[in-house]
């Protein structure tokens, strides 16, 4: 599936309907092995305010890249974590772990999800971590297509479907 169909610039009304998130969706029954591992690491989150959940950048983090006119983000998870936790699910998982890319940046880190968007949004900058990425996971059957933004929404609301923000560290210069 084009991964743009999966990621959006937008308010979440629930949370701050005055500010622009990038905003992830993920599937917990993805046929994708790596978008499991990344749902799987959600269980790491802190809650905060109205049921987010938070995750320290040393469990999942995100990264942006930007090329032209293409916002890419990245969420990245470190190698051993993924190991410790996949040590009780299937070994189809643990295989799996071996085919993941590494991230270009940091040898002990994979790549877990790649999804990318035409965009002019920039993300903010603060204290060496550009704007967090939000992540809504959700197990919902949604037919042939990918989840509507509007349907997200919609599922977090009826509390079918998780909130999750991300660390986005900024990457260093080349």
């Amino acid at each position: 599936m084009d991964g743009s169909a999966r990621m959006w610039i937008s308010e979440i009304p629930a949370l701050d309907p005055d500010a622009r998130e990038v905003i992830l969706d993920l599937d917990q029954t993805s046929a994708d092995p790596a978008e499991r591992m990344a749902c799987m690491l959600l269980n790491r989150g802190h809650e905060g305010e109205a049921g987010v959940f938070h995750l320290l950048p040393e469990d999942l983090s995100a990264r942006y890249e930007r090329t032209g006119n293409r916002l890419t983000v990245s969420l990245l998870a470190r190698r051993d974590v993924l190991a410790q936790d996949l040590a009780s699910r299937p070994a189809a998982w643990r295989a799996h772990l071996d085919l993941l890319p590494r991230d270009p940046l940091h040898d002990g880190r994979v790549v877990l999800v790649r999804r990318e968007t035409v965009t002019d949004f920039v993300p903010a900058e603060r204290d060496g971590f550009q704007q967090p990425v939000v992540l809504i996971d959700h197990s919902v059957e949604h037919g042939d297509g990918p989840v509507a933004l509007t349907e997200l929404m919609s599922l977090f609301a009826r509390q079918e479907a998780g909130v999750a923000v991300v660390a986005a560290p900024k990457a260093p210069a080349a």
